[in-house]
């Protein structure tokens, strides 16, 4: 259990003061200020992860900002007696239920992962009921003012209001600007009195205004007159406001109603965005304090990585690192006054208890913290004249109660121990109340000057020193705290420093013993050794962010490499793509002009061919003429004399074998060769045609085919591809792109058969690859018309395609 004056020793109320400034609500600041700390781990557990929640959900959503409510403890007990609410009580009622509702909203739906358990709990127990808001909203206007639209009834009476108070203004302006009562009126306003219109009359004119006096001004010069012509309409004017008041009471108890139902949910809308405006106060602070979540630890550890105290400027604090009952439990902190010591305790206990409460803390995310059952502390001077305590007796007598109180699973934290009396039996009642506190297995951090007590905890297991700087140069602290070195008294060199004899010194150094000497001298050395072993730590941690940085730039720059390489390779494809789209063009052209010479002799036939060959060979040239020419010569092309008629050869070009039907002479400067390949005969240089039986040929000639032209090998293949084309082709699950590329050769192929009619199997789906396909039947030459499948032919998946 937490006792609330340990904590004020932490000046823990300081940060709930803190933290109730980021409430807006009135139940959220009570929830802040009432917070204590929690010795329950699972409990302890849940407020961190609910914090945690609430500075992510803050970071990628954005809620609605809250706004403050109002005390509805007085609307709620009418509601309670089924009584009338004011309009002022309806409109609070109705943010509570329109809050609720923007909150609700706001929560991310899509949340799938549940990253927001403990907050998702609460945003769904929020109610609201849009029916309500809306007839609120309608009928009520403002605090004081009920709409004319709230009913008929009160719309009708408002009118003849209206009408009627036209009717007395425009009688009452007639008065007032007609020639026989200028001189009797003080000042030409029209102005009321009791609810009544009244015009302003001069005090010695008032016998000649006939009517009703109602009102006398303070120096008695004016009197406020009702005139007789305009009582009748007063009257009436005054009858119509009680049957409005009647109605706006009924309209009051109506309005009253929708709300009967609803005081749990409206008890519960308060409850809840009073959490929520806690929870998210929570949120502001951490940010305020620059603030992490830390880690728990069931092992009674307290690992502290770059803390600072949450009341000093973190911009200017030194963070402190430390770490208590690993191979310690009891860590005894020395140095100068001012120097630290005390803000380090503070630091401690305060973080601590901030933990136990679930707020984030200024220290690394990585800080590990264990629950205590409670936080003892006895810093700074209780002494009072009044009760006759001395300095030494207050702090005896919170010593004796921590004693009385404490357990293995508490922290405790004392300041000065043994401070306030003669220093020999000081320092002996101080180790005996440290190894008191040690045997009893729990945590203790301990201040002290006492040079015996540094001693003890260096010999003393369980034991461990600690220090704060101190810069003889400047004579200030540094505030670091270092660990494994008991803190130099530092008196002798601050003396020479202020200009203290050197003679002084020299004979108080004489005064100490040998063993003070020495102890003085190993401590020095110590420090200085630590101080080494820091500074080069701290020069290590520097280096390896220097290299991890360097990692990390390289890293990002092979990375913007990869992303080069890999649109170069991309734009390549696409370039290379769109040749072989021209090429196929070009190849289409081709078989249109190879049909229309079918039925011709033979010989114009071979020479149109050629020629189509010929231009088709230049058009591919000049689309890509960057790329390895799709018809490399051999490594080992046949000579004129290894020709024969009729022999069999590998036309390298085309990818087929082919059969020669003329041989070049040998004094011919032409030594091309008439090759015929399937029903086309071609002219082509000897360096395009090998030996079928040479296997070294045939690799390269398969290693080469990857490189040739596709559109030639294809369209000039008629032969084989007469056996080998279908009349219909599967493209379900291709992309749009992939059944295109398919669909184009499959329609070269069924057009070199000379087939009339194929189908295209699209399948039905979304409909997006059929519309695909047909964009590109459209533009191909192949195509005559085309048409979807009827009944019996696959109806809306089947395209069939008539071809010319």
């Amino acid at each position: 259990m937490y006792l609330q004056h340990h904590l004020l020793k932490l000046e823990y109320s300081k940060i709930l003061e803190e933290l109730s400034l980021f409430c807006v609500t009135e139940q959220g600041k009570n929830l802040c200020l009432s917070l204590l700390p929690s010795s329950d781990q699972t409990e302890v557990e849940k407020r961190l992860a609910e914090t945690q929640e609430a500075i992510d959900l803050s970071l990628y959503h954005h809620l609605p900002s809250l706004s403050p409510i109002a005390d509805i403890s007085h609307s709620l007990l009418v509601l309670e007696t089924y009584g009338v609410l004011s309009c002022e009580a309806l409109l609070q009622l109705t943010k509570l239920f329109k809050l609720g509702g923007q909150l609700k909203n706001a929560f991310p739906k899509d949340d799938v992962h549940h990253r927001f358990p403990q907050l998702e709990i609460l945003f769904e127990e929020l109610y609201t009921n849009p029916n309500i808001i809306q007839t609120i909203d309608r009928s009520i206007v403002d605090e004081n003012t009920i709409d004319d639209s709230a009913s008929k009834t009160l719309q009708t009476i408002r009118k003849k209001e209206r009408h009627l108070i036209d009717s007395i203004r425009n009688k009452l302006t007639t008065m007032i600007h007609s020639s026989g009562y200028a001189k009797y009126i003080q000042e030409s306003v029209i102005t009321s009195r009791n609810g009544r219109y009244v015009i302003p009359i001069k005090e010695e004119y008032r016998s000649q205004v006939k009517g009703l006096v109602h009102d006398i001004s303070s120096s008695g010069s004016t009197v406020f007159i009702e005139p007789m012509s305009v009582f009748e309409w007063n009257n009436e004017l005054q009858q119509l406001k009680i049957e409005e008041e009647r109605e706006i009471e009924k309209i009051l108890q109506e309005l009253s109603k929708l709300f009967y139902p609803y005081q749990e949910e409206l008890k519960q809308n308060r409850k809840i965005i009073g959490q929520l405006d806690f929870i998210f106060a929570k949120v502001h602070y951490a940010k305020k304090i620059q603030g992490n979540i830390p880690q728990l630890n069931n092992q009674k550890e307290i690992i502290l990585k770059q803390a600072i105290h949450p009341l000093l400027d973190p911009k200017q604090a030194v963070p402190i690192s430390l770490s208590l009952g690993k191979s310690y439990s009891c860590l005894v902190i020395t140095g100068p006054n001012t120097g630290g010591k005390t803000v380090t305790l503070k630091t401690v206990g305060l973080l601590s208890a901030m933990v136990a409460s679930g707020l984030a803390v200024p220290a690394s995310s990585q800080s590990s913290f264990a629950v205590f059952d409670s936080i003892f502390a006895d810093i700074g001077d209780d002494q009072s004249i009044g009760n006759s305590l001395s300095t030494f007796s207050s702090h005896l007598k919170n010593i004796i109660a921590i004693l009385a109180e404490c357990n293995e699973n508490s922290l405790v934290l004392v300041d000065e121990l043994g401070s306030g009396t003669d220093p020999i039996e000081g320092a002996s009642l101080a180790i005996s109340i440290l190894n008191e506190l040690q045997k009893r297995n729990l945590l203790c951090l301990a201040t002290t000057h006492y040079q015996e007590l540094k001693k003890y905890a260096m010999k003393t297991e369980g034991f461990e020193n600690a220090s704060v700087e101190f810069d003889l140069e400047t004579l200030s602290p540094t505030y670091r705290l270092v660990i494994g070195v008991p803190g130099k008294s530092n008196a002798f060199a601050i003396s020479e420093k202020l200009g203290l004899s050197s003679t002084l010194i020299e004979e108080a150094k004489n005064r100490l013993t040998k063993q003070d000497l020495d102890f003085e001298t190993l401590v020095k050395q110590i420090y200085e050794d630590k101080q080494k072993i820091e500074q080069e730590k701290r020069q290590i941690e520097e280096e390896l962010k220097e290299i991890t940085a360097l990692k990390q730039k390289l890293e990002h720059k092979s990375h913007l490499q990869e992303e080069k390489e890999q649109e170069r390779i991309q734009k390549a494809k696409e370039q290379a793509r769109e040749i072989l789209f021209e090429a196929k063009e070009e190849a289409s052209w081709a078989l249109k002009e190879i049909k229309q010479w079918e039925n011709i002799s033979s010989k114009e036939a071979e020479k149109a061919i050629n020629q189509i060959r010929n231009e088709l060979g230049k058009s591919i040239k000049n689309v890509s003429p960057s790329l390895p020419s799709t018809t490399s010569s051999l490594d080992s092309p046949l000579s004129v004399k290894e020709l024969k008629l009729g022999d069999e050869v590998w036309v390298s070009t085309l990818g087929q074998k082919g059969t020669i039907l003329s041989v070049p002479n040998l004094s011919s400067k032409n030594k091309d060769t008439l090759v015929q390949v399937g029903n086309i005969k071609l002219s082509l240089p000897l360096s395009y045609l090998a030996p079928t039986d040479s296997s070294s040929t045939t690799a390269k000639l398969t290693s080469s085919s990857t490189h040739s032209s596709t559109p030639i090998s294809t369209h000039y293949a008629s032969g084989s591809k007469a056996k080998t084309a279908k009349t219909e082709i599967n493209v379900i699950g291709y992309t749009v792109e992939e059944a295109n590329m398919v669909v184009d050769k499959f329609l070269d192929d069924c057009s070199l058969a000379k087939l009339q009619t194929v189908r295209i199997v699209h399948g039905k789906g979304t409909g997006k690859l059929r519309q695909g396909i047909h964009s590109f039947l459209k533009k191909n030459p192949h195509v005559k018309s085309y048409r979807m499948g009827t009944f019996g032919e696959g109806e809306m998946g089947v395209t069939v395609v008539e071809l010319t």
